[in-house]
């Protein structure tokens, strides 16, 4: 980090602090984290938007996005599950008690 990036840095949190005003970001892994969101958006963007154009109007891009999102939420195979769609995931493991191994913290 340059030294003008360290003094904004450094304004930035006095500046939240006098405010009394909580940060949107944060370090890794805590609820400020947004590399989860970033790393879907660019998934997103790569195999739809990018890929599937061009678009010819808005109607066009809203059903291609709600088909997407029912796809990567339904449908889609997940090798980090065992190659299961996520909703079949969640669902057959909803009533089981949470790993030993996702409740660590690092």
């Amino acid at each position: 980090m340059s030294a003008a990036a360290q003094y904004r840095a450094l304004r930035y949190t006095e500046r939240l602090e006098h405010e009394a005003a909580v940060a949107s970001v944060g370090s890794k892994g805590d609820s400020y984290d947004n590399a989860l969101a970033e790393a879907f958006n660019s998934l997103f963007k790569a195999e739809l938007i990018r890929n599937k154009g061009p678009w010819t109007g808005i109607n066009d891009v809203e059903i291609a996005v709600a088909e997407y999102i029912d796809w990567f939420n339904q449908r889609r195979l997940h090798g980090e599950l065992g190659n299961v769609p996520p909703a079949e995931y969640e669902a057959l493991h909803a009533t089981a008690p949470a790993p030993e191994a996702a409740l660590k913290t690092s």
